[in-house]
């Protein structure tokens, strides 16, 4: 219970508050005009009438800033409210005030929907004061006093599903959004990254043998160029699909197929051997994609963190529900691995974790760097 009030103490404002709206002007018109026109009809005397009016009024007003400021408008409602019940308790007169004032149920709905959790818990201790002192006014038996404090406090219980809702909503919604950015940091990663490695070792291969091939610094920027015009299109792709109100142009998703195409894109390096075989029929689209993307990382890495290496084998495997893919060099490493993944590595667990697979990475039996990792063909998470 203490862990519950402490939370609740610390909780912010409920987002989606849209402070003063104009149709509250309207209303608090509306209950203006029908306090004054209550007064005139009531059979009270002048002075009683005239001060039931003005108090009405008064915290009728208070209505606009109940979004914006419920603790404020709470304390003030919920006082004169009190104080009035202490008033009719003394003098056994409960009949002082105006059924316009019905109004005030509006207050804890505002309070629990949009205060903060420490505005609440102070707010609802004035609300509870307020209600108790005109339940002991106008005190007739429990059964009614019991079904006049559940009545008076429900407008609290409908705010805290609200905001309950809004809260919901409002972390779906960032969550969303973060699967998102995942998801975009993932494949911006994937495909960029591969291209510039690409281009790095053709530029280091075209420095390399400029010397004793004059043609060579001409291929490497002939490959550089494909390399650059590729990831431009790419993030070009991307970034359409993240402008709103604007199609992008959608091509097809590469997939197992395409693997093979990955060995001209490396060009000078290692040999590329791609091996595909077993059942892969009813592999769905993501994970015929995602299998492609691993690969294509795994090739990345090998390029960039191995050297010495004279061969990539990539091997992807179908059997039953599974599709297997490994990709190993035979390489020595150029640094020790941090102790914490790279981007690359986390976007290849995600990937996997969100299609229901496993992924395992780690230093071959003998040398080189070895990428397993096995997807369910139907992308369904067990």
């Amino acid at each position: 219970m203490n862990k519950a009030l402490r939370a609740l103490w610390a909780e912010p404002r409920a987002p989606g508050n849209p402070g003063i709206l104009w149709w509250d002007r309207w209303l608090v018109a509306g209950l203006v005009v029908t306090a004054i026109v209550e007064g005139v009809v009531r059979g009270d005397s002048l002075l009683l009438r005239s001060l039931a009016v003005l108090l009405a009024v008064a915290l009728a007003i208070t209505l606009l800033w109940r979004r914006t400021h419920p603790l404020t408008v709470v304390a003030i409602d919920f006082t004169a409210i009190t104080v009035m019940n202490v008033v009719a308790l003394i003098t056994s007169d409960p009949e002082f005030g105006l059924y316009t004032m019905a109004f005030i149920l509006l207050i804890p709905y505002a309070l629990v929907r949009w205060g903060s959790g420490r505005e609440i818990v102070i707010g609802l201790g004035l609300v509870l004061l307020g209600f108790g002192t005109g339940i002991a006014a106008d005190f007739t038996n429990i059964g009614e006093a019991v079904a006049g404090f559940v009545f008076a406090m429900s407008p609290a219980l409908i705010g805290a599903t609200v905001r309950y809702r809004s809260f919901a909503r409002a972390r779906d919604r960032d969550r969303a959004v973060l699967q998102e950015r995942a998801e975009l940091a993932r494949e911006l990663h994937d495909t960029v990254a591969h291209h510039v490695s690409a281009i790095a070792i053709r530029a280091q291969a075209g420095r390399a043998l400029a010397g004793t091939n004059p043609n060579a610094p001409l291929d490497a920027l002939q490959v550089i160029e494909e390399e650059a015009s590729k990831t431009l299109a790419e993030m070009r792709a991307m970034v359409g699909a993240l402008r709103r109100g604007e199609e992008p142009e959608l091509g097809p998703v590469p997939g197992i197929a395409d693997i093979e195409r990955l060995a001209r894109d490396t060009g000078e390096g290692p040999e590329l051997s791609v091996s595909i075989s077993g059942d892969l029929d009813g592999i769905t689209p993501a994970v015929d994609a995602a299998i492609y993307r691993l690969a294509q990382e795994s090739i990345t890495n090998a390029l960039r963190h191995t050297r010495h290496a004279t061969t990539i084998d990539v091997s992807v495997t179908g059997d039953g529900k599974w599709a297997r893919l490994t990709v190993q060099d035979d390489g020595e490493l150029r640094h020790a691995r941090n102790p914490e993944p790279g981007f690359g590595l986390i976007g290849m667990g995600e990937r996997v974790k969100l299609l229901g697979g496993s992924l395992e990475t780690g230093p071959g039996s003998v040398r080189g760097w070895v990428v397993s990792a096995v997807l369910p063909k139907d992308g369904s998470p067990r």
